[in-house]
């Protein structure tokens, strides 16, 4: 990449080391395949593997939890597209917006899981766990903002301060985090309109825009659109069905104890889970409970548990106990804990929804969690390629070079060292676009965890693309999160240093990068 021609402007001391390291193997052919990268580097991640943020012994837990959709249902991409065809239909023919927007087909891999959008601004965005935005990642419509307008528009820096930045559930005064599989049919749907009126020079207020495609993407929800596309089709909305059902049937011979909150309705409950489990699906669980309400079912203890008869109807009489094979409606986790006794880190529950699904119940109430991240299966299959790892490698000896670099004030050592700056944003770029050219990794913003990646660490103990990753396990199985080295501690293992390659040459002289 340029290398060898620039080693000529180093500084003599520099010259050497970096002459060394040009000429050494590895960095002589710089091709897939090369001593570069580590035996087994590209092969070493599992889309069905279990991820440990927190050591969980599976023979210390007795009670399994599940949230429905994207849990134990996944659903497939022609959902998305349903949604956002439907409420661009409502914006157009409810909220009276132009006809214009229905040229505009929705685009599937426009949007990622975790963005910000500035309310105000009319800008969906990518921020990293210390609440900056990545640059490059700034869109208004369908457009990328250029950089400098980014750093003029939020006062110069690339800082959201936390008083603008969402709030706990992902809701701030003016930033919103999307961090619901839902809601990527929103953001695009956002970025669309905006792209309409922008392109088409209308005026307009992006605060209105933001609350009427909300509004327009909840109506598909509230008038059970949604509901009834899956439950006509199901064969071709839910995924990988024999796989929860096999889970399941794990579970339940193993002894555990099993239940369900959700915040979907019976009806459509039970049609998906006797399309993947069986007309005899309740009997797997302990206590099933609908319509639930959360995240406000988790902290609130107002609302009481009501029965649902046979025919989905609601019972009049107090809830006293929790029985197998009925269905409850709404109630409260406090009301739940009292008629379970199920407590503390016996129990483990699953859900996609970082905020609304786990959040309070690791926080408040002690509970294992378990994060659904279905994204997880593209993209460890992007870092398990040769091109991902070559990347990677590069660019953080590239940075190890600099780090060395900057000390020399000299004219030739400066002018090198924006030359391997500009070099590392370009393959920082280039990382980016092998994961989403709009947004990237949904997990990284650079070498820095995104903000979504932040909370799924802090909010889950364990976290997998689907519940089907559990069958590759021994139900006694010990999840060990990986020991990575803090900044002011040296690393231990090979593959935590930051160059992540036993072969890279002079790798004592870089062991001090992170």
């Amino acid at each position: 990449r340029g290398f060898s021609s620039r080693l000529g402007h180093v500084f003599p001391g520099q010259k050497a080391m970096a002459y060394r390291l040009w000429h050494s193997p590895g960095f002589s052919s710089f091709l897939p395949g090369s001593d570069l990268i580590p035996p087994g580097a590209c092969k070493t991640l599992n889309s069905s593997a279990i991820y440990a943020n927190n050591e969980v012994n599976l023979a210390e837990v007795d009670i399994y939890g599940f949230d429905y959709d994207y849990t134990l249902a996944l659903y497939s991409n022609a959902l998305n597209t349903m949604i956002y065809n439907t409420a661009r239909n409502f914006l157009i023919e409810h909220f009276k917006y132009p006809e214009g927007i229905r040229k505009y087909e929705y685009i599937p891999n426009f949007a990622a899981r975790g963005l910000h959008y500035d309310i105000q601004k009319g800008l969906l965005m990518k921020i990293d766990a210390f609440h900056y935005i990545q640059p490059g990642t700034v869109y208004r419509g369908l457009s990328p903002v250029p950089d400098e307008e980014v750093l003029q528009l939020f006062g110069g820096t690339y800082h959201v301060p936390l008083q603008q930045d969402s709030g706990f559930y992902g809701k701030g005064p003016k930033v919103k985090q999307f961090m619901d599989i839902f809601s990527i049919p929103e953001m695009t749907l956002l970025a669309v309109a905006n792209d309409f009126f922008i392109t088409n020079d209308i005026e307009y207020d992006p605060v209105h825009l933001f609350k009427d495609v909300s509004e327009a993407i909840g109506m598909v929800h509230l008038k059970g659109y949604m509901y009834k596309w899956v439950m006509q089709d199901l064969d071709k909305f839910i995924l990988r069905g024999e796989e929860t059902e096999a889970v399941l049937h794990r579970l339940v011979s193993q002894g555990k104890k099993l239940f369900l909150i959700t915040n979907s309705p019976f009806s459509f409950v039970d049609k998906g889970m006797t399309h993947m489990v069986g007309k005899d699906w309740r009997d797997f669980f302990d206590v099933v409970i609908v319509q639930a309400d959360k995240p406000h079912f988790f902290t609130d203890c107002i609302k009481p548990f009501r029965r649902l008869d046979g025919n989905g109807d609601l019972r009049w009489e107090k809830i006293k106990s929790l029985d197998k094979g009925q269905i409850y409606k709404q109630g409260n986790l406090f009301d739940f804990l009292r008629l379970t006794g199920w407590r503390g880190s016996s129990v483990l529950y699953f859900g996609d929804h970082l905020y609304s699904d786990l959040a309070d119940l690791m926080l408040r109430h002690g509970w294992r969690t378990a994060a659904i991240v279905p994204e997880l299966e593209q993209e460890t299959k992007v870092v398990s390629t040769g091109r991902y790892a070559l990347n990677l490698t590069w660019l953080q000896a590239l940075t190890g070079l600099l780090e060395r670099l900057q000390t020399h004030r000299d004219l030739d050592s400066k002018q090198v060292f924006q030359e391997w700056q500009k070099e590392r944003e370009e393959l920082r770029v280039m990382t980016k676009n092998l994961f989403n050219p709009q947004f990237g990794s949904i997990f990284r913003t650079c070498h820095n965890p995104t903000y979504f990646s932040r909370r799924l660490c802090r909010f889950s103990d364990i976290y997998m693309a689907s519940l089907s990753c559990l069958l590759n396990y021994d139900p006694s199985y010990t999840f060990y999160p990986r020991r990575t080295p803090l900044q002011h501690e040296a690393p231990l293992w090979m593959d935590q240093l930051c160059t992540g390659c036993m072969k890279t040459p002079f790798l004592e002289e870089m062991s001090h990068i992170r």
